[in-house]
């Protein structure tokens, strides 16, 4: 045999060695890119429910309070982004020791990049373009749900609270309360370790967590001036744009299949995807049985459908869902779901009972559906049970409650939070900004 041949021979053999290496490396490269679009896509859907908070509550809102809803929903997701980035993230992921800098290696995303980083066995000295990425898309989608949580606040305390007070407290909601909270599930904390808590997306971490925080300033505000007689009869404050609020429901609900869809966490094999697509169409029928759910029981209560219950109810199904919207089926998805919009219809008039005024019904919707979904979870999940779930629900709440309620009060005895009677009467859009957003409607 020639030598030429043996060499020919010899490359042969070395190359069919090197075929397993070199599929397993574009696997994993495969792999890494469409988990890394998973949190991308999932994030800018969930950057999306920005919007549709906004749209549903200036569409809430009388007219007179439609800006100033419009400049606290624009600030909030900005001051959250810049919060998170510089506390909340680190905090959320306490897995590692790595500074906020700007280095190009990655350090800034936190610990959680340290994790990330470290399952792959690169070092903060050896950190690739690769894993880089992936720390990337990770940070901007958990951005998302610390905003989206702030944004539950600004609807329950709108049209008497004051713009910078409220702004203050979002930077501590972001910053502190909400990764500290979500730490002790998603960061590997406690609640995850030790009481194998479930809450996929985030029933409790994330919704319960804005109703508790919104519960707590809405005590500690009061409600808006006649909203409540002295003898006990409700004033309806009627919304000035209900078409807008129908298209914050929709944004809303769009932007929920990157919430719950995204939380796979991973798109890389075909049995992600297929569990991506049951999240998808779980959380899709919940929101359906939600407003279905409140259709009919406003027409039997009321005798007449009532439009922002019906919105308020897909949304309650949302968040119902969001605990767990893998394992159920269908049919279990809907009446989650469903559940749901009945709370919103009968929480919304025990709230006003008790005279807690909550401006856009968040409360019911993301405080006590969030729970209901919390608890749904052991109807479906067989790994779920009953001390983890309720336990982690009082944990998160009295947590949540007591802090922001100290915040809320410490804000009330010093800056103020509450705008004057004057300002109230006249709106906050030209007591605090000078600027309307319907001018040709509420001048003469």
């Amino acid at each position: 045999m020639k030598k030429s041949t043996k060499i020919l021979g010899l490359g042969a053999a070395l190359s069919l060695l090197a075929v397993p290496a070199f599929a397993q490396e574009t696997a994993e490269y495969t792999q890494f890119i469409l988990n890394s679009l998973l949190f991308l896509i999932g994030g800018f859907l969930v950057f999306w429910m920005a919007a549709g908070f906004t749209m549903l509550e200036a569409g809430l809102v009388r007219s007179k309070n439609v800006t100033m809803q419009l400049t606290k929903n624009m600030a909030l997701f900005s001051l959250a982004g810049i919060v998170y980035y510089l506390l909340g993230y680190n905090l959320m992921y306490p897995l590692g020791n790595w500074s906020i800098g700007t280095d190009g290696t990655g350090g800034y995303l936190g610990a959680f990049g340290v994790a990330v980083l470290e399952a792959v066995g690169v070092g903060p000295d050896g950190v690739d373009d690769l894993s880089y990425a992936s720390t990337g898309s990770d940070f901007f989608f958990q951005l998302m749900f610390a905003a989206a949580t702030a944004s539950i606040v600004s609807g329950t305390l709108a049209e008497r609270i004051k713009l910078w007070p409220f702004l203050i407290f979002t930077v501590i909601l972001t910053g502190l309360i909400y990764p500290i909270q979500a730490s002790w599930k998603w960061g590997g904390g406690f609640l995850d370790s030790q009481l194998g808590f479930l809450d996929f997306a985030g029933s409790t971490v994330v919704h319960s967590v804005g109703g508790w925080a919104a519960l707590a300033g809405a005590l500690v505000l009061g409600p808006r001036l006649g909203r409540y007689t002295k003898e006990g009869r409700v004033v309806p404050f009627p919304g000035s744009n209900l078409p807008l609020a129908t298209l914050g429901t929709f944004i809303l609900w769009m932007g929920w299949f990157g919430f719950n869809g995204g939380s796979q966490l991973a798109m890389g094999t075909i049995g992600d995807v297929a569990d991506i697509s049951r999240i998808f169409a779980n959380t899709n029928t919940a929101a359906m049985g939600g407003a279905l759910a409140a259709l009919v029981a406003t027409q039997l209560l009321y005798k007449k459908p009532d439009l922002t219950m019906i919105l308020n109810g897909a949304l309650a199904g949302l968040v119902s869902i969001t605990a767990e919207p893998l394992t159920p089926t269908l049919g279990e998805a809907t009446l989650i779901g469903a559940a749901g919009g009945v709370i919103v219809v009968f929480a919304v008039p025990f709230l006003d009972k008790l005279k807690i005024d909550d401006a856009v019904g968040a409360i019911p919707v993301h405080l006590f559906a969030g729970i209901w979904g919390t608890i749904a979870v052991l109807f479906t999940n067989p790994d779920a049970t009953i001390k983890g779930q309720f336990l982690s629900i009082i944990i998160v709440g009295v947590f949540v409650f007591v802090v922001s309620y100290i915040v809320w009060t410490i804000l009330k005895l010093t800056v103020g939070i509450r705008v004057s009677e004057e300002d109230e009467i006249t709106g906050l859009d030209m007591a605090e900004l000078g600027m309307e957003a319907y001018p040709d409607f509420t001048r003469s």
